[in-house]
């Protein structure tokens, strides 16, 4: 295996913050895990298995081996009652996999099109955008349990899903390395657009016609590319902070004083705010510190404005944190793992 030294970990976080890699190891092929393991430059408790970078920030060099999941490939499964087990290898481009279905006929993840990342990250963040959730697509996550030294198969109930959480995140962090993921999607396709934007869009587009997937999917990245910008372009890892969840009371507090606040109820009579909205009231639209800032579209997005450092956007995180639990009384969350 060809481990390298002193890698550059800028082109491998779209946020583009600097860092270094002490040993780097690219892994093409998902069976050779168990042989990472053995390498003396492995230590579990330093090692990062790096997907796309998307949703990771480095608060300075990485003094560990980054095992950069690279492996590619999908293959069916089987197909039931107009159903399709699809896996993908963690490798996978999101974004690139999810036109993949498209053109295969099949949908159930068109509404989470172009967010940034790859397959293996997908269920660590259980990723959703305009109602749907990864989780409700995923069958199994095909893992490496190096607490056994085995590849294991756990099922969708088993990664315990709840918002933006999965067990890879809390319980079990550290434990598996996502090899691929078994996705269950759909011959007939059901539409999705409870979101207004997205809603609003589709008729725009469609007009009388019946909107299918791909007419959600052009949508969606065509909402996306309006609010959101390009990592390539300018860096970020996509939205910031997690949308708050708060009780039925305090939900009614607050819109009691702000009637046009975006609420959303949810089954266990909890309500989830719009983290964006809260951002954007305090006024924080373009506000910069140093080289980070919000971006001027959209509130919910920190962006490298001009070669932000660490120091600079764990600031502004502060601040953004700060003003909101000012004026609204709520607690945000950052979606982003801080590594070092």
């Amino acid at each position: 295996m060809n481990v390298q030294r002193n890698v550059d970990l800028k082109p491998f976080n779209t946020f583009g913050l600097p860092a270094r890699a002490k040993y780097w190891l690219e892994l093409d092929d998902a069976a050779r895990l168990p042989e990472v393991c053995t390498l003396p430059e492995f230590e579990r408790e330093r090692v990062l298995w790096l997907g796309g970078g998307s949703n990771v920030l480095f608060d300075g060099d990485y003094d560990g081996l980054v095992v950069h999941m690279a492996n590619l490939g999908i293959r069916e499964i089987k197909r039931e009652n107009g159903k399709v087990w699809l896996q993908a290898q963690a490798g996978e481009i999101w974004h690139d996999f999810v036109l993949k279905t498209l053109d295969l006929g099949l949908s159930g993840l068109e509404n989470l099109s172009l967010i940034p990342g790859t397959v293996g990250a997908s269920p660590v963040q259980n990723i959703g955008a305009y109602g749907v959730e990864v989780k409700e697509v995923i069958d199994s996550v095909h893992c490496f349990d190096l607490d056994s030294g085995r590849f294991v198969e756990l099922s969708n109930a088993e990664c315990e899903f709840t918002y933006r959480e999965s067990i890879f995140k809390q319980s079990a962090k550290g434990r598996y390395v996502i090899a691929a993921v078994t996705f269950v999607l759909n011959e007939n396709f059901v539409l999705k657009a409870r979101y207004g934007d997205l809603a609003a869009v589709l008729r725009a587009n469609c007009g009388d016609r019946v909107p299918g997937a791909r007419d959600v999917s052009q949508a969606v990245c065509q909402i996306r590319s309006s609010k959101l910008p390009d990592p390539a372009v300018l860096g970020n890892v996509g939205s910031f902070f997690k949308n708050p969840v708060v009780s039925a009371s305090d939900a009614a507090d607050l819109l009691a004083e702000y009637p046009d606040m975006p609420h959303y109820p949810q089954a266990d009579g909890s309500v989830k705010l719009a983290a964006g909205w809260l951002i954007d009231q305090c006024g924080l639209k373009g506000y910069r510190i140093g080289g980070a800032a919000v971006h001027d579209k959209q509130a919910l997005v920190l962006v490298n404005q001009d070669n932000a450092s660490a120091e600079n956007v764990k600031d502004l995180e502060k601040y953004i944190q700060d003003c909101v639990k000012k004026r609204f009384g709520v607690v945000l969350q950052a979606e982003p793992n801080w590594l070092r």
